[in-house]
């Protein structure tokens, strides 16, 4: 049998009925599903430091283990000294199994390094997609500390089939991304 990740797992043999129970669909193909993580990063300083841009592209493709692209700037903006087509930024997209593993290591071991976590916000777009900003990308156990000049943040999103934002959280609450429980009044 080829391999599959456990999440991929959980989301086949627990995820879709516990989520086809609950919104009462008819077929499984309804349940939401987790399509894409895009991991992107913003280089500004790059206008400055062009090996800033590599070593950024270095990192983000060891943290998810696909290779990272470089992003351009689409316009001259002066105040910047920023040209067209000058690289801004990393980004990758996963899928499929990448997809999977990368946010499970996200999960068990990324946010927990995080100092004073308390839980991630439910801030979604409108469309059932989610965007967690992280602000150091030392969280993560594939950089070594030593070796690395300039803190960077990140973000992560998650794109879902979900036609609403409460069916996204409940996708991925059941992954078990720790959201931060409000209260209403």
């Amino acid at each position: 049998m080829a391999y599959e990740p456990n999440l991929k797992k959980k989301y086949r043999e627990e995820i879709v009925p516990a989520l086809k129970k609950e919104y009462n669909y008819t077929s499984v193909m309804q349940v939401p599903r987790l399509s894409k993580i895009i991991v992107n990063q913003g280089v500004g300083q790059a206008v400055a430091d062009k090996k800033l841009i590599d070593t950024a592209q270095e990192e983000l493709s060891t943290i998810v283990g696909q290779k990272a692209i470089q992003t351009m700037s689409k316009k001259d903006i002066s105040n910047f000294k920023l040209r067209q087509k000058m690289p801004i930024g990393v980004k990758v997209t996963l899928r499929r199994e990448r997809m999977y593993e990368f946010l499970e290591r996200l999960i068990a071991v990324a946010l927990p390094r995080i100092r004073d976590f308390k839980g991630i916000s439910a801030n979604f777009d409108g469309r059932g997609n989610y965007t967690l900003g992280i602000v150091e990308q030392i969280i993560f156990p594939e950089i070594d500390i030593d070796k690395i000049n300039k803190i960077l943040g990140m973000e992560i999103t998650f794109v879902t089939t979900a036609r609403t934002d409460e069916e996204a959280l409940a996708l991925l609450t059941e992954f078990g991304l720790p959201f931060k429980t409000t209260k209403k009044n």
